[in-house]
């Protein structure tokens, strides 16, 4: 059969025809460039060097001889030299460098600035030698024509200055910066010279200072150019640190002064700001005769003449209320106020449809502008909160708290996004005044929004639910109803869009569920989503994220059907699945489950179905089983679980023998290696696993008391009706009873020691409940961060939680003979029972020997 061809939808017309070479010309320019790049025969000669040279050596050649490429090649792997033989690259190699320098390119010159400075962060040599060979070399390349490298050396030189001894930096450098610095050097000598004095100023002592850095940072002020006196004006921060607060009075502070009335407007923004840095050495009286008439003058000229100011403004005024706050009137401080208000909404007045001559069309730089002022309005919002007390925040901020979070600038509500969690513990008990917002920016159009708020979400919502007046688990979010749906929306926009890793960041976040709201809200919204995401989505990460959040979810889940539905589907639908990828999942949060659930709960559910993978066509995920065999392994405890053990061997044997993939079997050869070493942990406390079964049997309470909560719970609710009519009765008793004396003695020794049987037995349900709801509270709903870092390892501060754990469930009266009674009564609907009758629930002996273990293991942490 030949290839039918048809030649109907071929046109070679003439136009056509000319299209055809059109694009074969284009073809041909697209390759001239790269023919044009290939080497010569003649060029590749001169780039070959003689393999039998010695680094040192191939380095003085290619400085020499070679061309600039290969030098640079050379200076950068100067570290590299210095590292091997520091000698003789001192001896031989640097004062080439310090030849080739002289003539170098703009490239050259920037990677030996770089070089330079690596070397002296690696401390390859003494800072004597380091400043005997480099010092001078960086000192005659500072003044450089080309500002980027004179700046590169310039960096240098201001590391090198903090490690030089003082008596070096003396000589070498403060002495020659003498006449450096005078007028009538280069402005380029000049600007290197004010850098260099603003770090010299931490070095020396102040009396040094005064005499002797003093009097050239005064004629720097003066200087007829505005770059120098801005540049100054940006030392005199570090200068007056240097000198202390006496000096800074009287010879910094007149200095900034009249820099802030000078004529640039670079000047006056240089020394607004390095003002406001010091207004911290600025005493009271400076502060409102001084520093108060120039920032209401600045304040005044920002909207004005001086628009270069207002972002610096803008930027600085929460520092700058905050540092002027004691010697504010009330006036002043409202008109601050009014100011960051009107700072807040610059730029979104709208002209309701006239056109004044006061209302001028905004120009793109103008909008531009207005936007950062806003956004930087929305990073000083904290600051202006503790400005006006948190108290009034209601009132004076919470309408510029609502323009900031509806900005239509994405800048501006990922500003307030990333505050959101600073604003929260500001407001503290008045913290559900901003649910609102809170909702608002949860569904945010911009996903960078949602990113910058679910950094700090479980704060967040923990400030929420316990914040308030209300602290009850069982009001929870009650006055919060969009909050679960906003939460849902959000994880459903981040799983649409191409960040995965913002979905990552959200799935993880949301393990903090189970601390704020309830268990069936977590089961019917979230935790099926969770189950959804690890099926169905193709990041790995992702898939990750939401199998350990799953994890949690079930290791919280307070009702025992919907525990075993969720178990059944992930054995079913993950570790039975048709997809080899989903099987792979299977194991990843079966690692999850033995790193937050019980050894006994993993042996009992989850054991057996990891071990059937052994049998899985797919390698991949026998090589991951075998990998994940030490970790089952050590879930063991003998002798309960001695059966399970055997399983385990007969599976490896069978892998051994049955094994024909050659990957699978060296995995398999390692495995057995490492399991063999393993030693298996029996019930009883030994000193070798002493914080493991600590830990391990802390978990196994917590599943035990999640089942009693469970159960009390329901009968609670059977009561509830049953105690509900028998008190009507015994008040209807009463009133009538008590209209004949005869009767009313009898009436009131009777009642009460009728209800006094049924009381005490009510109570002492009503003691477990409120001990299960107290475990619910203390112990069931830790912390976010101890649900988001489980560790795998038992580290100190595992261990420390956990005996802090066991210090608060001691209280629960686990020796109880009604909690004994009544556990061992329902025995049969465990949710979470061991695999054997040994490790159920603790009998009368066990307790006993429990008890005395316990006790020794408490004589010992002690």
């Amino acid at each position: 059969m030949h290839p039918i061809i048809f030649f109907s939808k071929m046109d070679f017309s003439q136009s056509n025809l000319f299209g055809y070479i059109e694009d074969l010309q284009e073809l041909t320019i697209i390759e001239r460039p790269v023919r044009r790049s290939l080497k010569t025969p003649e060029e590749i000669e001169r780039l070959t060097v003689d393999e039998e040279l010695s680094d040192i050596e191939r380095a003085v050649y290619l400085l020499s001889s070679g061309q600039d490429i290969q030098g640079t090649s050379v200076v950068a792997n100067l570290p590299v030299l210095m590292r091997q033989n520091p000698a003789e690259t001192l001896r031989r190699v640097v004062p080439k460098i310090r030849e080739v320098l002289h003539v170098a390119g703009v490239e050259m010159q920037l990677t030996a600035a770089v070089s330079f400075l690596t070397v002296l962060q690696e401390e390859s040599v003494s800072i004597h030698t380091y400043s005997h060979s480099f010092l001078h070399i960086i000192l005659q390349n500072l003044e450089h024509r080309d500002a980027g490298v004179s700046n590169a050396w310039l960096e240098t030189l201001l590391a090198v200055i903090e490690a030089l001894p003082k008596e070096t930096v003396r000589h070498e450098i403060l002495n020659p910066l003498v006449s450096k610095a005078q007028l009538s050097q280069t402005l380029q000598s000049r600007l290197v010279s004010c850098k260099i004095l603003g770090k010299l100023a931490n070095k020396f002592e102040a009396h040094i200072i005064k005499r002797e850095i003093l009097p050239l940072v005064k004629s720097l002020c003066h200087d007829v150019e505005y770059e120098v006196r801005a540049c100054v004006c940006r030392q005199l921060e570090h200068i007056a640190q240097g000198i202390g607060t006496e000096l800074t009075k009287t010879v910094v502070l007149p200095e900034l002064v009249e820099l802030a009335r000078d004529e640039g407007s670079s000047v006056r923004l240089a020394a607004f700001e390095t003002l406001v840095n010091l207004l911290d050495m600025i005493d009271a009286d400076d502060r409102s005769q001084t520093v108060l008439p120039l920032v209401k003058s600045f304040c005044e000229k920002s909207f004005k003449s001086d628009e270069s100011i207002l972002l610096s403004l803008s930027f600085h005024l929460g520092k700058l209320c905050n540092g002027l706050y004691g010697i504010f009137t009330p006036e002043q401080h409202l008109r601050f106020l009014e100011f960051y208000k009107k700072l807040s909404t610059l730029g979104l007045q709208q002209e309701n449809g006239h056109n004044d001559n006061q209302l001028q069309l905004q120009t793109l730089e103008q909008e531009k502008k207005y936007i950062l002022v806003r956004k930087n309005c929305a990073y000083n919002f904290p600051a202006m909160i503790v400005f006006v007390d948190p108290k009034n925040f209601h009132l004076e901020l919470y309408s510029i708290f609502f323009c900031l979070c509806h900005d239509p600038e994405v800048s501006v509500r990922y500003t307030m996004a990333i505050s959101f969690y600073e604003v929260a513990k500001l407001l503290n008990s008045g913290v559900y005044s901003i649910h609102k917002e809170l909702v608002t920016l949860l569904q945010d159009e911009s996903l960078e929004v949602l990113d910058a708020l679910v950094g700090h979400l479980p704060e967040i919502l923990e400030l929420m639910t316990t914040g308030g007046e209300n602290n009850g688990s069982e009001s929870k979010l009650l006055s919060i109803p969009d909050l679960i749906p906003a939460l849902t929306t959000a994880e459903q926009r981040a799983a649409t869009s191409l960040k995965w890793r913002t979905h990552e960041k959200l799935l993880q976040k949301y393990a903090c569920l189970p601390h704020i709201i309830s268990s069936d809200q977590i089961y019917y919204r979230f935790l099926h989503r969770m189950l959804t995401i690890i099926l169905t989505n193709n990041v790995l990460p992702v898939q990750k994220a939401a199998a350990r959040t799953l994890c949690v979810y079930l290791r919280y889940n307070r009702k025992q059907e919907q525990r075993q539905e969720v178990i059944q589907k992930l054995i079913e639908q993950l570790g039975q699945g048709k997809s080899y990828w989903n099987r792979l999942r299977f194991l990843d949060t079966c690692e999850f489950i033995m790193e937050l659930f019980s050894k006994s709960f993993f042996c009992k559910y989850f054991f057996l179905p990891v071990l059937e993978l052994t049998h899985d066509p797919v390698a991949n995920v026998r090589i991951k089983l075998c990998c994940l065999l030490p970790k089952v392994k050590s879930t063991l405890k003998i002798p309960t679980d001695k059966h399970l053990l055997q399983q385990l061997e007969l599976c490896i044997r069978k892998l051994l023998c049955q094994e024909k993939d050659k990957d699978v079997l060296t995995i398999v050869k390692k495995t057995v290696l490492e399991l063999d070493r393993m030693e298996i942990s029996v019930d009883a406390f030994q000193k070798r696993f002493y914080e493991n079964d600590l830990l391990d049997q802390e978990k196994e309470r917590q599943e035990h008391l999640l089942l009693e909560m469970e159960q009390l719970e329901k009968e609670k609710q059977q009561n509830e009706g049953r105690s509900t009519n028998i008190n009507d009765k015994i008040f209807e008793k009463k009133r009538r009873d008590s209209k004949s004396s005869l009767l009313s003695k009898s009436i009131t020794l009777s009642v009460p020691g009728s209800s006094s049987g049924t009381s005490s037995g009510k109570e002492d349900k009503k003691s477990k409940l409120v001990r299960s709801q107290s475990f619910n509270t203390q112990v069931l709903h830790p912390k976010y961060s101890n649900i988001d870092k489980c560790p795998n390892k038992n580290s100190a501060t595992g261990y420390t939680s956990s005996a802090s754990v066991m210090g608060k469930s001691s209280m629960l009266s686990f020796s109880d003979d009604s909690f004994r009674t009544h556990s061992t009564g329902n025995s049969g609907n465990a949710a979470f029972p061991s695999s054997s009758s040994s490790r159920n629930l603790f009998n009368s002996a066990d307790q006993k020997n429990n008890g005395n273990k316990e006790s020794q293991s408490r004589k010992m942490s002690m």
